[in-house]
Formats: C-alpha cells, structure tokens, sequence
C-alpha cells in the first residue's frame, strides 16, 4: 500500500486548522433560540458548556483530510508543550508545559491526533454527504474519548496524575459525560459547515 506524501495542500490545511485550534481553545461554544423567534422574544444566547476545540480537530479532518489534520494537531500538543514550558504562552486551557502530562484532560488532547487521522480518513473515502460527514465526525469524537478515558485509567494506576483528589468516575463525569451533549451538537455543526465548505470549494 502507497502512503501519499504531505502536499502544500495539507501544509496550508494544517496551518489553518492550528490556528483554528488555538483560537477555538478560547472561544465558548453557544447555540441562539431559532431564528424564526427572533422577532417576538430577541436573540437569545445558550452555552453549550464547551469550547469549540473539538469542533475545529473535527472540521479541519473533514475539510483538509486525515495528513492536515494530524499534523496540525501533532503541531497544537508540540507548541503546548513547548511555548508555555519556554515562553509562559498558553495554549491549553489551563496553560501549558511539560507538567501538563499530569493533568487529568491530557489524554483527550493526545486523542485529537489519532481523532483527526480517523475522522479525516473516513470523510474522504466518498464524495460528501451530511451522513458520512455527521458519522466521521462521530467517530473523530469516539476517539477522542476513548483515548481520554484510556489515557486516566492508565496514569491513575501510575499515580502520575497531578491534584486529582475526585474518584474515577468523578473524573469520567468532567472529562467525558458533562461535555459530551455540547460536542455531539457541535458535531451537527461541523457536519453541516464541513458539507457547505466541500461543495464550495469543490471536492
């Protein structure tokens, strides 16, 4: 089996989709009241209780494909890393650096890579239908939980997470069960915004 080199292509998705990353990490998610209320009741604003991180691991795979979207989520972890450990610039929610590998929500983060492999993979084996975008998209979130879920299982048995005084299924709560309603919503969203950008531009 051939494995297709990087392109500018996936170099320039890859740019895109850290910078959406990054920025989506400080932008709350929220939905409006239904459009056709606007005029009796006013726009009225609802958190989902997430940001839009996951959302812009799971667009960029279904616009930019699994090589832009894995590298730019390989990039997002690095510079997380690295800025904060260096430089003090944070990139994570709650900063940055080497110690974040302690941190409880790390194992989700290191999901984006495998999520963004898998979920761009899956959107571009067809031409682009809401469904398959809606499933590949599912199947990126899946990942992600999963690798979550795997990553506090394990350094709980290691004893290397850091200020984690919640039982596990405390911690299953926070991480997983909370955010889940907001990006499985957030999920229809890239679905529909990822099917309208692929017919724009074309593939």
């Amino acid at each position: 089996m051939s494995v297709r080199a990087v392109s500018p292509l996936d170099l320039l998705w890859a740019f895109i989709g850290l910078v959406l990353t990054i920025a989506a990490t400080w932008s709350e998610a929220f939905i409006t009241n239904a459009p056709w209320a606007w005029n009796e009741t006013g726009i009225q604003v609802y958190s989902l209780g997430v940001s839009f991180q996951v959302g812009a691991v799971l667009l960029t795979a279904c616009v930019g494909g699994k090589n832009a979207a894995t590298l730019a989520q390989i990039a997002y972890i690095a510079l997380g890393l690295v800025l904060f450990q260096f430089f003090g610039l944070p990139i994570f929610t709650q900063g940055g650096g080497f110690g974040y590998v302690q941190e409880p929500s790390f194992g989700y983060l290191l999901g984006f890579i495998p999520a963004a492999w898998v979920c761009g993979y899956l959107a571009f084996r067809d031409r682009p239908k809401l469904e398959s975008l809606a499933f590949s998209s599912l199947c990126g979130l899946g990942v992600i939980h999963g690798c979550g879920l795997a990553y506090l299982a394990i350094a709980s048995l290691g004893g290397w997470l850091q200020q984690v005084t919640f039982p596990a299924w405390e911690a299953i709560l926070a991480y997983s069960l909370a955010p889940l309603p907001g990006q499985l919503i957030m999920v229809c969203a890239v679905s529909v915004a990822a099917y309208l950008l692929r017919q724009l531009l074309f593939y």
